[in-house]
């Protein structure tokens, strides 16, 4: 691993704009990558997924996978900035980090022929509503046949993701005859009926254990500001550790849009993302592979824990897929975000070994 040539990298991938749903020229890019690196296999897939294929011998392949998507829209102004001992910019971490590592494996898996093909993967549509759509077609792809799917994380350094959490988003849209803010001033705003709804939902106690949490993510409506709104939307992100305790939440939130809707508002309740559970049990001999990779390279912190990541899609499907980070970082979806030089070292080192371990635990072909 050439750390210069890695951060070079990461900030060139960085600066290309990639919105869910806009990921094509980090693709394009990382495509470029992949062939000065000399690998024999690149395609890409009708979604927008991004396959490299490197050459091993005859052990069942291996899945490392980093997603193209970012938070922030193709309008966002990614300026970044280097100090000796972090990178700062919006989403160097999330995940620009992880894309520029896999073409550093590249280099680093043809120079040593790994036990068995690598196929590393720059998939699409992770973040928001992407629903993990690029994940479901590598999955789709490669199912069974794989030894383990790994997928890669910029600023979680010692953390393993081995359990999938359950999300659903909503979007609720309240419909409302309108007017003009004076002379209909009797009349109900779709804005603030959804208003007092949001209210209403976050009033709703939450379980600390299984620890349970609703988001407004964000909140749309209105013509003018002396116009009476006649439609409005609001975007919820619900998650819970628990299936059950997720459906509870839904059913404290279908109560509370019957609450708050009458003859003169109605409030309709579309599923615009469902991301699915399943786990990994932590005794697994690809857990225990991670969390050695970790010890032996000096890292402290080995917290096994769950997340709504490109690992849901495999782990809901009972395969053996974990996520992990690369290095530290702060500031996740700001455009503050930053991570930090030192630890990259420690944590490329860790994927290598976890790399080697993984063929190891795929048995014979």
């Amino acid at each position: 691993m050439d750390l210069e040539r890695w951060i070079q990298r990461t900030l060139a991938v960085q600066a290309i704009p990639g919105p869910t749903f806009g990921e094509a020229e980090r693709a394009r890019y990382l495509l470029g990558e992949f062939r000065s690196a000399g690998l024999p296999e690149i395609e890409v897939d009708p979604h927008g997924n991004l396959y490299a294929r490197v050459p091993g011998n005859q052990r069942p392949p291996l899945v490392i996978s980093a997603h193209l998507d970012s938070v922030f829209s193709a309008t966002t102004d990614l300026a970044h900035r280097r100090t000796r001992v972090r990178l700062t910019g919006p989403g160097v971490g999330d995940n620009a980090v992880a894309l520029a590592a896999l073409v550093e494996l590249a280099y680093d898996l043809s120079d040593h022929r790994p036990a068995g093909d690598t196929w590393l993967v720059a998939n699409v549509g992770e973040e928001g509503l992407g629903n993990l759509q690029g994940m479901l077609q590598v999955v789709g792809r490669f199912g069974k046949s794989v030894c383990a799917y790994l997928v890669l994380e910029g600023m979680a350094l010692g953390h393993i993701y081995h359990r999938a959490l359950p999300v659903r988003r909503y979007r609720l849209q309240a419909r409302t005859r309108g007017g003009h803010s004076w002379i209909h001033w009797d009349r109900p705003s779709a804005l603030h009926r959804l208003l007092r709804l949001g209210e209403e939902l976050l009033r709703i106690p939450l379980p600390r254990e299984p620890r349970t949490t609703l988001n407004i993510g964000t909140m749309n409506g209105g013509r003018s500001v002396n116009t009476i709104a006649d439609e409005a939307t609001l975007d919820l992100d619900l998650r819970s550790e628990s299936d059950r305790a997720l459906e509870e939440l839904e059913a404290r939130m279908h109560e509370a849009i019957a609450r708050n809707q009458d003859e003169t508002v109605q409030i309709s309740l579309e599923l615009v993302g469902s991301r699915p559970g399943g786990d990994l049990r932590p005794d697994h001999p690809l857990v225990l592979a991670a969390c050695e990779s970790l010890r032996r390279n000096g890292e402290r912190e080995r917290i096994l824990e769950a997340g709504s990541t490109d690992a849901s899609v495999p782990l809901n499907r009972g395969l053996p897929a974990i996520c992990v980070g690369l290095t530290k970082g702060g500031e996740a979806h700001t455009l503050h975000e930053y991570i930090e030089i030192r630890p990259m070292r420690r944590g490329y080192r860790s994927l290598l070994q976890l790399v080697e371990a993984a063929f190891a635990l795929g048995g014979s072909p």
